[in-house]
């Protein structure tokens, strides 16, 4: 458990940022698109908070996690091996979305919105088309089932039993889900808002932030595989969690500030976002 600090408010503060940076992931980001895109064509009035809707099925999950973790680590300690194995599965899925997102830009032709591509989501069958909000919140819920989300939401937990119990593992679950949920609901509120657009605005934005997540993919995993191999860099980057994952959501969210400035120096199209 050395990837989370030993002090409390730092613990929630990480946590907090975990959960903004979790709704940054290019799986999210593809899903809220399709699903806010489909149910925005067909004029239904939920279209705006289908990024929500997701972010709170997810968050159930990662809450119901939260408590079972809680409840157990009182009897069972995890073993050596899951923090590792958890650490190279994100790893290796951060690569792959980093690396797909960034051939989706190079591959759309001038002109062209970009939309972010996931992994998870070409599974979804019929529920990537859900047509009401339990539905799309249900989506939400299924990404949760995978084991990257799983093992940081159990690493969380039972570093949070540390503290007092499963009060304290449910808190850091709420601080985790509340940050989410704040990226996701952002994220299906803006994509709602560029949907009808196909204008400077829309097109550069997408690329920016396109770029800015799979940059972003591409350097969190690069950085966690070098502090796998190299003990030197995993001890100069401890207690740096906090700093780390701040600079994270502060790229990606400035990502959107750029395109927007970016598009009203480009060109005269400058309708209102």
């Amino acid at each position: 458990m050395h990837d989370l600090p030993a002090d409390w408010s730092a613990l929630c503060a990480i946590v907090f940022l975990l959960g903004l940076k979790h709704g940054f992931d290019a799986d999210h980001l593809a899903t809220i698109d399709g699903l806010t895109r489909f149910n925005a064509r067909h004029g239904r009035p939920f279209a705006r908070y289908c990024g929500a809707l997701f972010s709170l099925g997810h968050g159930a999950v990662v809450i119901a996690i939260a408590l079972a973790i809680g409840l157990a680590s009182e009897r069972w300690d995890a073993p050596v091996w899951l923090d590792a194995l958890g650490a190279w599965i994100s790893i290796a899925f951060l690569t792959a979305l980093g690396v797909v997102n960034l051939r989706a830009v190079l591959a759309a032709e001038p002109g062209q919105v970009v939309t972010p591509v996931g992994l998870k989501g070409r599974f979804l069958g019929r529920l990537g088309q859900a047509r009401r909000p339990g539905a799309v919140a249900l989506v939400g819920a299924l990404f949760a089932l995978s084991f990257d989300t799983v093992s940081q939401s159990a690493l969380f937990a039972m570093t949070a039993t540390q503290f007092g119990g499963v009060w304290h593992a449910l808190f850091l679950g709420g601080l985790f889900v509340l940050g989410m949920l704040v990226t996701d609901g952002i994220n299906g509120l803006w994509i709602s808002r560029l949907i009808a657009r196909t204008d400077q605005l829309a097109v550069i934005a997408s690329r920016v932030m396109s770029l800015a997540v799979s940059s972003v993919s591409l350097l969190v995993a690069a950085l966690g595989a070098a502090k796998m191999v190299s003990p030197w860099l995993d001890e100069w980057t401890d207690g740096k969690e906090l700093a780390f994952g701040a600079v994270v959501v502060a790229v990606i969210a400035g990502s959107y500030l750029l395109a927007r400035h970016l598009a009203r120096r480009r060109g005269p199209s400058r309708a209102t976002a």
